[in-house]
Order: structure tokens, then sequence, then C-alpha cells
């Protein structure tokens, strides 16, 4: 089958798309013939091996798993021992090891079946940045009626988020560039804000809660439009990784309000519950670009430019 891979860590240039063999199936996993993969910040930290912490999992000197891409959509061509949630000819979505491939093999816990009105683009787009952004707002108590504001509101996180947000029946307001305020006002928020022109830290408008998907200002700006009791959780943003976190609950120890970093985990009680809110229409993934499957390089080089508008697919089929 074709698959990249990558054996060495580096830049995009690092990536070749290789003929090499189909995936041994284990007990309790499935193997999936890949329609569709989407590219996340994970694949290009893991691809740079960068930060280094990434290494310590990844492998020190070169990749342990040569194979890139997690957020997959397939049908299953055959099932493991002890794999019985899923039979052959399933439609799926979930997440795995080695997405960027004609085929792949996922545990049945991180899959859920497709729903019929999705695509297997859009399915594709889904599992990683809407794990994310539901879990994200789960930490920040998200409660109807409330006023939430999501900065980064037209990434692969923020686009779900704003959906989501609004499902559980708060006032949405996005941050977002000139060029996506339509986009992200399409898709359900209530008001946005466009950065190139405002600046939304310096506004009146107070919110109880803050997802912050951009980490484009410091917290202390973010404490200005934050009611007293209200959470921000710190989904992504700058290089800084470990300066955000320590800083966000060095802070909290001294507010009412609290700053809360945030990794989330795959599970698939909540990749149901984002598969329930698609076949309902409540949440639609947003695509900015496909790729072929030998264009992998180029998606990941995008993408990582910081520019994307949703996500970023890889077409395998």
């Amino acid at each position: 089958m074709k698959a990249i891979v990558y054996r060495r860590y580096g830049p995009p240039e690092v990536l070749a798309l290789e003929e090499i063999e189909r995936p041994t199936l284990r007990d309790g996993e499935v193997l999936i013939k890949v329609e569709a993969a989407s590219v996340n910040p994970a694949d290009w930290h893991f691809m740079r091996g960068a930060p280094y912490l990434v290494r310590m999992i990844a492998g020190l000197r070169k990749p342990k798993n040569p194979r890139l891409g997690i957020d997959v959509a397939g049908r299953v061509e055959a099932v493991g021992r002890n794999a019985t949630e899923f039979k052959a000819g399933d439609e799926v979505f979930g997440t795995c090891r080695g997405a960027f491939a004609e085929y792949a093999c996922a545990r049945e816990s991180a899959l859920a079946i497709k729903p019929a009105n999705v695509t297997f683009e859009q399915a594709a787009a889904t599992p990683l940045a809407a794990y994310t952004a539901l879990q994200a707002l789960r930490k920040g108590r998200i409660q109807s009626g409330q006023s939430v504001v999501i900065n980064g509101a037209s990434g692969g996180v923020g686009t779900f988020a704003v959906q989501i947000a609004k499902s559980f029946g708060a006032e949405v307001t996005g941050v977002c560039s000139t060029r996506n305020v339509e986009m992200v006002r399409s898709i359900g928020a209530d008001h946005v804000v466009d950065y190139t022109r405002d600046d939304f830290t310096s506004g009146e408008q107070r919110y109880d809660l803050m997802l912050d998907c951009a980490g484009s200002h410091p917290l202390s700006a973010y404490r200005r439009i934050l009611n007293p009791k209200a959470i921000c959780v710190l989904v992504g943003g700058k290089d800084d990784h470990f300066i955000g976190p320590m800083a966000s609950a060095l802070l909290s120890g001294f507010t009412k309000q609290k700053f809360k970093p945030f990794l989330a985990k795959a599970n698939q009680a909540d990749l149901i519950t984002i598969r329930d809110l698609m076949a309902s229409g409540k949440v639609t993934p947003v695509i900015d670009r496909r790729y072929a499957l030998s264009e992998t390089a180029e998606a990941v080089r995008y993408l990582e430019a910081g520019h994307a508008r949703g996500k970023v697919i890889i077409a395998i089929a």
C-alpha cells in the first residue's frame, strides 16, 4: 500500500510517499480502508520532534513509528480478534496512528460509525479538533445562557467550538481575521470581532467563559474582559509551551477568575456525542483545502503556517 512515512525529524521535506506493507491487525483493532484523513498540529509536532518533549514519546534520535496521521475516516476492511463493535463494510471515523495511508489500523474504542449525512472528508476533519473543542468547553463549565468568547474562531478547533457552544445554548462571540468574519458568522457566532480592526480585549463586553485557541494576548489582557468568576481555557497558541500553563496556574491562585491549560483526550463517548451533533445538523465541519496523499508535505506546510480556516484534508481515494 502507499503511505506517508518519515524516518528522521525535520521540516515537511522529510515526508515521503512510499510503498509499504499493510499494517497487521492486533486484538481489538479493525483494519480501515482509508478514504480521507486530516492534518493536525500534532502531526507537525511529531514530524519535527518539537517541542523536545515529543521525542520522549516518539523516539529520541528518530521516530519509532515512521507513519504519520491521526484523524481517519473510511470503511472497515477486516476486524481483529475480540473486535465486536464493527464489521467489514462499516463506514467509520475516529483516531489511529498512520492515517496518511491507504490502510490503517485503529482500536475499536477510538472509532464511531460515520453519520449518513456526513462525507468521509467531513468525518475525517472532525475527531481531534472536535474532541478538543467539546472537552475544553466542558472544562470551562459551559452552561446555557452564558456569554462565551472564542479567540481563534476560524481555526480547526475554533470552528467546532463556535458550533458546539451554540448547541449548549451559549451566546457566542468569535474572534478572527477579516477574511474569516463571514464564515465564522455563518457557522453560528452571534457576534464576530475582526482582530485586525479591533482589539477584543479592550472592549466593554464581559464574558463568562473564554476559549483561547490563538495565544495572541497576555493573560492580563484576558482578565479585563472576563467576569469575576469566569473561566479561561487555554487550548493552543504560540511556541512557549510551558510558560503559558505555568503562568495560568500561578495567576489562578491569586484571582477568582480561573485560567486552565488544557490537553484533549480521545474518548469514544465524546466521539459519539460529536457524531450525533453532526447527524442532527448542529455541527458541520469547515474544510479549507484538500490535498492528495502525494501532496501531504504541502498540506502540513500550509497548516503549519497558521492561516488555515477550519480543517485541511488529505483525500486518499
